[in-house]
């Protein structure tokens, strides 16, 4: 009954909510366009938690796993930093040489322990060469036009890699960018002893920053994906793949911003996991599709009053499994009392159409988080927070939300669950 109650609410107030959006033209926490300033800077969640089903254990978090991603805020059973420094190592002639480095530890629980460093990025960029009209080259490791909607932690798209670059060249109203990446780098041993590989070539254009109304501007980002290797047993064929992605971003909405995006891509250009941009399997072949629509909503409209509103549309094609649509609506509101005290709730809601004839898995999370935070705003952080977080599922959705929860199927065959427990989030 809870769940039908709160279904109906997001759905009742999703056309006033989508229709505001798109008159009014958020920008996420993350810019379309991230770039390393000098010193030390990073990004930090961890947390503890547990349940309430009997004999309680792992906190237990809702999603439906597979392609979509699940509502963050009081249901995030993992622990996960990354941190580093950028300097400026020298300058010559009005162009600005930065060497940054970034190390990340990740857990699948609420504990580090001895989760090794990896090196996320280690790259060297160029900023302010004359001869490409102050624009900026660039080799190595790094994060790369990344923007997310950060209530479902998604990099829509996410061009992260291993490569080289020039960066926001002035051309016509806009600016543009082109990038070059390695992605899978790595030999596959092959049963009669010889080697092959699933590496691919990866190449983003983007055309981005066209002012086209007051406060909006429009990014296009392209990427054509050639996969390597030779076809065989093992390995399977190879195939090449594409994305083309249009995001329209409007500022100075109620103290915030709105970003709307249309995405499709074919073959290993339908990304990894949900995010667009990066190199999929190699093995997809044009049978593979995917399409989004979405829209991400950022407001302060008072100083002590804030939110975040999504709204998603996604379909995945392929011969081998169908069809299948993931739809999601969500909201998280917050409210400060204080300068220093705030109470943030969440309520989402998804629903992921199943081939042949199968009935829909629907899932809902309402989280509840009084918190502690360096300020009143939506994007004030550090956070500390106390939550309380009930999902709601049905019978299809079973095996979906014990299959994605870290703690396992702690819910058995029920379709309802409540965790609770504890979390920092921090960027710096």
């Amino acid at each position: 009954m809870l769940h039908r109650t709160m279904l109906k609410a997001v759905l009742k107030t999703l056309p006033a909510a989508i229709v505001l959006a798109i008159a009014s033209g958020s920008a996420a926490a993350d810019p379309m366009y991230p770039s390393d300033s000098e010193g030390f800077h990073g990004y930090l969640r961890a947390g503890a938690g547990s349940n309430t089903s009997g004999g309680g254990g792992s906190q237990g978090c809702f999603g439906l796993g597979g392609n979509t991603m699940k509502y963050r805020l009081g249901n995030e059973c993992d622990a996960y930093t990354e941190f580093g420094y950028t300097k400026s190592v020298a300058k010559s002639g009005g162009v600005n040489y930065l060497a940054t480095i970034w190390v990340n530890a990740y857990a699948p629980n609420s504990d580090f322990g001895d989760n090794k460093l990896g090196i996320v990025k280690a790259y060297v960029e160029a900023q302010g060469l004359d001869f490409l009209n102050g624009g900026t080259a660039w080799i190595g490791k790094r994060f790369y036009y990344r923007p997310d909607i950060h209530m479902l932690d998604l990099q829509y798209i996410n061009m992260n890699g291993t490569g080289a670059g020039l960066d926001r060249i002035p051309a016509g109203p806009g600016k543009f960018s082109y990038a070059f990446f390695k992605d899978n780098d790595v030999k596959v041993a092959l049963p009669n002893g010889g080697v092959n590989t699933k590496s691919a070539v990866r190449q983003n254009f983007i055309y981005g920053e066209i002012p086209v109304n007051e406060n909006g501007t429009l990014d296009l980002a392209a990427t054509y994906i050639i996969g390597e290797g030779k076809d065989d047993v093992a390995t399977g064929k190879r195939n090449n793949g594409w994305q083309l992605s249009a995001f329209h971003r409007q500022g100075k909405v109620f103290g915030g911003g709105n970003t709307f995006g249309v995405q499709y891509g074919v073959g290993p250009g339908t990304g990894k996991g949900a995010q667009f941009g990066a190199s999929g399997d190699t093995n997809f072949g044009s049978d593979v599709k995917r399409t989004r629509i979405f829209n991400d909503m950022a407001i302060q409209p008072m100083a002590n009053f804030g939110m975040e509103f999504v709204a998603l549309w996604q379909k995945d094609e392929s011969n081998a499994n169908g069809s299948s649509t993931w739809t999601s609506v969500g909201v998280r509101p917050v409210y400060a009392f204080t300068d220093n005290f705030k109470l943030v709730g969440e309520l989402g809601t998804d629903r992921v159409t199943q081939a042949g004839g199968l009935p829909a898995k629907r899932l809902t999370k309402l989280t509840i988080a009084p918190t502690i935070s360096a300020g009143p705003g939506l994007w004030s952080r550090p956070e500390l927070r106390a939550f309380v977080t009930y999902g709601k599922w049905n019978d299809a959705a079973t095996a979906s939300v014990n299959a994605s929860n870290n703690g396992g199927p702690i819910y058995n065959n029920n379709t309802s669950g409540t965790s609770y427990g504890f979390q920092v989030e921090t960027w710096f």
